[in-house]
């Protein structure tokens, strides 16, 4: 089979190694622009592209996918794209995390498979795994499932469970369903050369949608239960990453547990290092055991007091 396919961060780019390793043919990688990243804001390559620079895959990185965009550098891509579609005579395109819509027009051109970090109809959107483990889902996913023009409403093809585990982050979720994800496609893409790839609708109960991440999202409220921050902190690791004020100072908070305790939501009620540093909320309180201050390093709570003492400050 050819095919094309379209992703762009590190979750696509385990799929697409997976593809290239078990022989399918890639005519062309569709990824999104380079983009500023790091210290020095230089633009990137997506993880996506130098993986498919690397095994020497021809990459188009449009704007845009859509010829009717107003902007008219967009639709010129847009178009570009479309022609170069046309011209492959490819038998799917696989999409993981791509970040661009994809219009009609591409949809009708080959089959168009999609990647979803979730158990559709659960948590369709842009950030599955944060908003499952922010939800305190028991279990989360991976959906192989063919596109249309709605947001992830496609028929399912294929779908696989996984735990979400108490010391789970986006982080090492992230990685679970990513090695998941690329072993899957290949079994559908195979199943789909031999025409045994059946599809069937979403239900329509039990639909949530996962809103992307915002970085206002991951300032924590200590007035609100620490069971809820507890997840929040994991969901928002490695981004944006959760934090509070101590003593006017924005501190990020990586890891953290349950524990007991109360006091005036924020007050750090112990700063042991050894044991974490608990700090009371709206109900219970929260042990936090790695933090990060400004210009620093993330440390482990023990060598993060050497230089920021705690006792005697709150979290706001």
């Amino acid at each position: 089979m050819r095919v094309v396919f379209a992703g762009t961060p590190e979750f696509a780019a385990c799929a697409l190694r997976d593809l290239h390793e078990a022989g399918f043919e890639i005519p062309l990688v569709l990824t999104q622009p380079d983009r500023p990243a790091g210290r020095g804001m230089q633009l990137q390559a997506s993880a996506v592209k130098q993986y498919a620079l690397a095994h020497g895959m021809e990459v188009a990185q449009p704007l845009s996918l859509r010829m009717d965009s107003k902007d008219p550098q967009r639709a010129i891509e847009a178009r570009a794209a479309h022609e170069r579609l046309l011209a492959l005579d490819y038998d799917v395109m696989v999409v993981a995390a791509y970040g661009l819509i994809l219009p009609r027009a591409t949809l009708d051109i080959a089959p168009c498979i999609n990647i979803h970090g979730s158990l559709l109809p659960r948590w369709r959107g842009a950030a599955p795994i944060h908003r499952a483990i922010e939800a305190g889902d028991r279990e989360t996913g991976v959906t192989i499932m063919g596109m249309e023009e709605g947001l992830d409403t496609g028929p399912m093809m294929l779908i696989e469970r996984v735990a979400i585990e108490d010391a789970d982050t986006t982080g090492s979720l992230h990685d679970k369903l990513a090695a998941l994800g690329g072993r899957m496609i290949v079994e559908a893409l195979r199943s789909m050369e031999q025409g045994a790839l059946g599809a069937v609708p979403q239900p329509e109960a039990g639909v949530t949608y996962a809103a992307k991440i915002s970085k206002e999202e991951a300032k924590l409220d200590f007035s609100l239960p620490a069971e809820v921050l507890w997840r929040r902190v994991r969901a928002f690791n490695p981004f944006p990453g959760a934090h509070g004020l101590a003593g006017g100072v924005t501190v990020k908070i990586w890891n953290a547990g349950l524990t007991t305790g109360s006091g005036a939501p924020g007050q750090v009620l112990s700063a042991e290092g050894q044991q974490g540093i608990v700090v009371a909320c709206g109900e219970g309180a929260l042990r936090l055991t790695e933090l990060q201050k400004p210009g620093g390093k993330r440390l482990p709570a023990a060598e993060f007091l050497k230089s920021f003492p705690l006792a005697g400050l709150s979290f706001s």
